[in-house]
């Protein structure tokens, strides 16, 4: 009969020994920022290894299908993986099939896009409504409580984009002589955003400001705007390097913030401490880092070591993991 403490953390039984196989269910690999936080994935489990906790690393791809992301997580299970960590596609279509990984014993750390059922180990993420309403209120005040904007969000349904647009309601919704003149949701991905926003720019002559609610977005935007020899205006986004260098060269008024690809090495070095023994905490709320005009060139000094439409990320141990761990 395992200890307590030897399980201490949910759908722990005590009983896996290290080395561990660790599954990384993978929704989609072909954006820049999955493939950065894959890099994450692969360095962390390097350092596993050196370790003797982890034996490999095996990496499945559902090219952005949930049921696809189910049938893979249910190979996971019948191979017996000691854990699984997921970027969840759905929600709500994985709850079962996870709910069956933690009765196995399996350590299931979701970050991310997260599943609605509480049957994980844990779930690591920042908080995407305060996100949204973070970007809000900057625009807000950066048009004076006033103007026509246009909002980009992510795909509809991913939990990531629809929590951020709920968290900025609230603060559009307490500024009524703020219009909102069109929405789109596209991929998280530069081109599709220009093309929305290009289609935008010639039925919207006047645009006051961009609530954009990711960073491949905003560079999209901001691209769209110089092609079509529009002046640029406000501006949210995240990290993308390339949104933070044209906000650079063109001294835009913007604002960002970061959903940090070591998410995926936390929740990877998560999973270890579960099986190893030790209490995680059901969730793990990272704090969100502000990118403005005081601290852009920080990040902008590190861009050489990012992919060109990639995301400057900050930096990452495993003593700031044991530190999020500890939080109470």
């Amino acid at each position: 009969m395992p200890s307590e403490a030897a399980a201490a953390a949910k759908c722990m039984k005590g009983d896996r020994k290290p080395p561990f196989t660790i599954g990384w269910a993978d929704i989609y690999s072909v954006p820049t920022w999955m493939k950065e936080t894959q890099g994450t994935i692969e360095k962390e489990v390097d350092e596993l290894k050196k370790q003797g906790l982890v034996s490999k690393l095996v990496v499945t791809d559902a090219q952005g299908d949930a049921n696809t992301q189910i049938q893979q997580i249910q190979s996971m299970i019948d191979s017996n993986v000691d854990a699984i960590i997921l970027i969840a596609g759905s929600s709500t279509a994985p709850g079962r099939v996870i709910a069956d990984a933690c009765a196995k014993g399996i350590a299931v750390i979701n970050f991310d896009s997260l599943v609605d059922t509480d049957e994980v180990t844990a779930k690591i993420n920042t908080d995407s409504a305060q996100w949204g309403a973070s970007a809000a209120k900057f625009l807000v005040d950066a048009i004076g409580g006033k103007g026509k904007i246009l909002v980009l969000n992510g795909p509809a349904g991913i939990s990531v984009s629809d929590d951020r647009r709920k968290g900025a309601e609230p603060v559009l919704k307490a500024n009524p002589n703020v219009t909102i003149l069109a929405e789109t949701n596209t991929a998280y991905n530069v081109a599709p955003a220009q093309e929305a926003v290009t289609n935008l720019l010639f039925a919207h002559p006047d645009i006051d400001g961009i609530l954009s609610l990711g960073g491949a977005l905003s560079a999209g935007a901001v691209l769209a705007f110089d092609k079509q020899g529009r002046t640029q205006v406000p501006i949210t986004g995240e990290n993308a390097r390339q949104f933070l260098e044209l906000w650079k060269a063109k001294n835009l008024k913007a604002w960002a913030t970061m959903q940090p690809n070591w998410l995926g090495a936390f929740a990877t070095y998560a999973a270890v401490q579960a099986l190893s023994g030790k209490d995680v905490p059901a969730f793990v709320k990272i704090p969100l880092p502000v990118i403005d005009n005081s601290s852009i060139d920080q990040y902008l000094a590190k861009a050489k070591d990012f992919p060109a439409d990639g995301y400057i990320y900050s930096p990452y141990d495993q003593k700031l993991f044991d530190e999020l761990l500890a939080q109470k």
